[in-house]
């Protein structure tokens, strides 16, 4: 949006908003086989979490109890639960605007479409691994913005 890119412009190189838009553990996270696999992506989203960060969280049980794995405060978030618009995603967020990084604990198959929508401004439903965690930061470029995939990652990995 024009506010959106004036905002960017007025912000210059400060803008470089880190926000973690996406962790996907939901399904993982309520089935003991999987705990290694949420104590690992939990262990690097601390070791990476920017101390200046916010966690929102769907209030679904399983989010909540991926959310509780970070051992970081959070805060629930109804407009996150399950069968969320991809603008609710965004309005709680305040992408593009938040002074802050912000994680989301939320749901397929909302979570690939905010990924869709911010990185190729398509309404696609792309796939997001369970257990993953994509990055994303909005960066001004030129007269601009622009959207990077900073990390993609999934417990396999890590």
């Amino acid at each position: 949006s024009d506010a959106a890119q004036a905002y960017s412009r007025a912000k210059g190189d400060q803008f470089v908003q880190e926000l973690f838009e996406m962790l996907r553990i939901p399904s993982l996270s309520g089935d003991p086989a999987h705990a290694g696999d949420i104590r690992r992506m939990a262990a690097w989203l601390d070791a990476h979490l920017p101390d200046t960060r916010r966690i929102l969280s769907s209030p679904a049980d399983r989010a909540q109890q991926t959310a509780l794995a970070l051992k970081r405060k959070f805060k629930t978030v109804d407009d996150l639960a399950p069968g969320a618009s991809v603008a609710a995603i965004l309005a709680a967020a305040g992408w593009p605007d938040s002074r802050d990084p912000v994680l989301i604990v939320g749901h397929q198959p909302t979570l690939g479409m905010v990924a869709a929508f911010l990185l190729s401004g398509d309404d696609a439903p792309w796939a997001v691994k369970k257990g993953a965690v994509w990055w994303l930061s909005n960066r001004q470029r030129g007269s601009g913005t622009a959207v990077a995939l900073r990390v993609a990652l999934g417990p396999d990995l890590v």
